[in-house]
């Protein structure tokens, strides 16, 4: 019965470490981290891009559309590092996706 207690407290403490630490992952990456594209290695990027679905799908080393998070200051000394953007984000706040009729338009 006693070990069964402290059978049972153990697993609840490492339950309890895994919230705080999933926690404290998610506030640092909100605050302290900027996204830094053109470092990733193949399969190991944090979100999407033009040619992969989700995050860890890059095929290729260096995409330049592949980003992780780093800490903030961190990109520009990375060698080919390049701060990434809102995904869609362009100077003027226009937008990066064009509108079905801007695709027809430059089709033609």
């Amino acid at each position: 019965m006693k070990n069964e207690r402290i059978i049972r407290g153990a697993i609840a403490s490492l339950l309890a470490l895994g919230v705080v630490g999933t926690s404290t992952h998610a506030m640092a990456a909100a605050g302290d981290n900027e996204k830094c594209a053109g470092i990733a290695k193949a399969g190991k990027n944090d979100c999407g891009t033009s040619k992969s679905s989700c995050a860890a799908t890059v095929k290729t080393d260096r995409d330049a559309e592949a980003w992780v998070l780093v800490p903030k200051g961190t990109c520009e000394k990375i060698a080919g590092g390049h701060l990434q953007m809102s995904e869609f984000a362009k100077p003027g706040g226009k937008s990066g996706v064009l509108s079905p009729a801007a695709k027809a338009a430059g089709a033609a």
